[in-house]
């Protein structure tokens, strides 16, 4: 369970995460109406979190899996076309979360590409906060044999595991995409070409980036 460390002190820094922008398009006519669909009959804010999440982890395709062009990064156009790499599927389910009112952001892994050992890329999740537990990540890239990601906090079930001393959980909350996650989506024309060009940072230890907030 990721805690939240900001006290009432500190509620402005929220509002980025309930924004609508760019790439989180919170406030794209689609994805209010899919927002409202999904909240639809839900009591309570856990039950309309979880029905966005299910939405996007089911219902959305991821790209790679099923070799499914065009490559997406906003969260309408990965609504409208049913697919969209990991990075693409975060950016919806955060849209679809701060179109419901819950402060959403964006997480993000850095993972071996293959079973073990490099090259490595980073991996695109999300963070939610939860009144009851307060930050609290949740990976909604698709289900698959060997990938089994729920919402079921306070206990995070994510679709990845640190494995290695070069795999990193990054600890930021991001309010906006990583400027090269956008580059290489908006870049590269194709599943494939993205598949090729998997974004990547090295490792610093440092202080926090601007424009971010950390988990504990």
């Amino acid at each position: 369970m990721l805690v939240d460390q900001m006290n009432n002190r500190h509620i402005a820094p929220m509002n980025p995460y309930l924004s609508s922008s760019t790439y989180i398009d919170a406030d794209h006519p689609v994805v209010v109406q899919k927002a409202a669909e999904l909240a639809r009959g839900c009591a309570s804010e856990e039950a309309r979190v979880r029905a966005c999440f299910e939405f996007v982890r089911d219902a959305i395709r991821h790209s790679w899996d099923y070799k499914l062009n065009p490559v997406t990064c906003k969260a309408s156009e990965v609504l409208e076309h049913g697919t969209g790499y990991c990075y693409a599927k975060s950016h919806l389910l955060a849209a679809l979360l701060r179109a419901n009112g819950v402060p959403a952001g964006l997480c993000y892994q850095r993972l071996s590409v293959g079973t073990e050992g490099g090259p490595y890329c980073l991996h695109g999740l999300n963070a939610v906060y939860l009144k009851e537990y307060g930050w609290y990540r949740l990976d909604a890239r698709g289900n698959k044999a060997t990938i089994n990601a729920q919402f079921s906090p306070p206990h995070e079930r994510l679709a990845f595991v640190i494995r290695d001393g070069n795999e990193r959980d990054l600890p930021e909350i991001w309010a906006e995409p990583l400027p090269l996650i956008v580059h290489t989506l908006t870049s590269c024309a194709t599943v494939t070409e993205v598949a090729e060009n998997l974004p990547d940072i090295e490792l610093v230890d440092a202080g926090v980036p601007p424009g971010a907030i950390t988990k504990s």
